[in-house]
């Protein structure tokens, strides 16, 4: 791969990441003080990308791969994407900024697919060139967080328009990036191919099973996280949150770099372990932190994402590939994303946002504006989840130490 198309490359996964690092984070204060959401509102929100998930692929196997080239109709989705965004600043009901979102969300999720089809698509070889590309991902992310708690924009409308104009500026450099041509009639057209279907038959393998379920589950306790953390910082009291927030994304990338190392050593079962006891210990933080004497507690309580999300979710990629094989890897990657980022976070941000609700208080918040919560009993919420998938796991999951790993951890999906 030519430097300069690296270098390209890198700038493509940096904006497209600092899109959705801009507005997503804080999305759930802006709605709770400039709309006035109630927490089912604004679970329902998040839950829109979910829905995305759910019919990117298809979006993406049926339609884009067959007949456009990957970088045009990314930047054609961007640039609207970029008028949907502004748009959301523009509205101050909650039901109609929910169907902004939702549309948005319809066309930045096939972005995902589309960048690595791009970057893909040039690389000589994928295995050790991808993580380094995708890596700046990560850092426009991180960005992104400082950007808004420099700026001190994070409960104004001004987060939009920064991932507005970011999303401008991805669209017109999409039309610049390599070309990567449609696959025309011969790719795979079909529904269950989009899905990943043929992948199905590792459902039958016991505990491929047992893990399949436990990775659904454990996406409610997730969806807590991404939906409510930065509002209950905010509400606790925590200066700069969504800068605070981004330590989450730096422990993902340090901690990432062990597992490859871990995988075979201590095995497949005790990695995913390790990511839900991390799932109990950061709500067990959350629970009992604030920003005066426990402030630590907070902080450890984001770090603590590093060893959440990959120790579970990036070990988890890793095992179903392992298991898949080459020949349905694809496919069984696309079924894992589905049933995780898909399913299970729908249902996940349905029930985060109806226990939320349930734990407001009469007192309002200095900060929103709004009625306060009450933290500690949301956050024992997906804690108790947490450890109820953890004891069906040790129970129920048995599989052999010796799945050989491979050379290096694949990159995260989302943050």
């Amino acid at each position: 791969m030519k430097r300069s198309t690296g270098i390209s490359l890198s700038i493509m996964m940096l904006l497209q990441y600092f899109i959705w690092g801009a507005w997503y984070v804080t999305m759930s204060t802006y709605m709770k003080v400039n709309l006035g959401a109630t927490d089912a509102q604004i679970g329902a929100a998040y839950g829109a990308l979910a829905i995305a998930t759910i019919i990117s692929p298809f979006f993406v196997g049926m339609i884009a791969d067959r007949y456009f080239a990957a970088q045009r109709i990314m930047g054609v989705l961007h640039l609207v994407g970029a008028a949907l965004l502004y748009l959301a600043t523009m509205v101050s009901d909650p039901s109609t900024f929910y169907w902004v979102i939702l549309f948005y969300s319809l066309l930045y999720m096939p972005t995902i697919a589309l960048s690595n089809s791009v970057a893909f698509s040039q690389m000589t070889d994928p295995g050790s060139q991808f993580p380094w590309i995708r890596v700046f991902g990560t850092v426009g992310w991180i960005v992104a967080g400082l950007l808004i708690g420099a700026l001190v924009i994070e409960k104004t409308d001004a987060t939009f328009y920064l991932a507005a104009a970011a999303s401008v500026l991805l669209g017109i450099f999409s039309f610049m990036l390599p070309n990567t041509p449609p696959k025309g009639r011969s790719a795979d057209a079909s529904a269950s191919g989009a899905l990943g279907a043929e992948a199905f038959v590792l459902l039958r393998n016991r505990p491929y099973l047992i893990f399949f379920i436990a990775a659904i589950l454990v996406c409610i306790p997730l969806s807590f996280y991404y939906g409510f953390a930065n509002l209950f910082l905010n509400e606790a009291g925590m200066e700069n949150a969504a800068s605070k927030m981004i330590l989450g994304q730096v422990s993902e990338g340090v901690f990432i770099l062990a597992i490859p190392f871990l995988f075979n050593r201590i095995g497949v079962k005790n990695m995913l372990l390790l990511g839900m006891v991390a799932w109990i210990l950061r709500y067990v933080c959350f629970a009992y932190g604030d920003a005066g004497g426990n402030l630590w507690m907070l902080y450890a309580g984001i770090i603590l994402h590093g060893i959440c999300y990959d120790f579970f979710f990036v070990t988890g990629y890793m095992y179903t590939e392992k298991k898949a094989g080459p020949q349905i890897k694809n496919a069984a990657q696309g079924l894992f994303t589905f049933a995780t980022y898909g399913l299970g976070m729908f249902i996940g941000t349905y029930f985060s946002g109806w226990f939320a609700g349930m734990y407001t208080l009469p007192q309002i918040n200095s900060f929103t504006g709004e009625q306060g919560h009450d933290w500690k009993s949301i956050w024992y919420i997906p804690a108790f989840i947490a450890a109820a998938v953890l004891i069906y796991f040790v129970l129920f999951f048995k599989e052999k130490k010796s799945i050989p790993a491979p050379a290096a951890a694949p990159p995260p999906m989302q943050q």
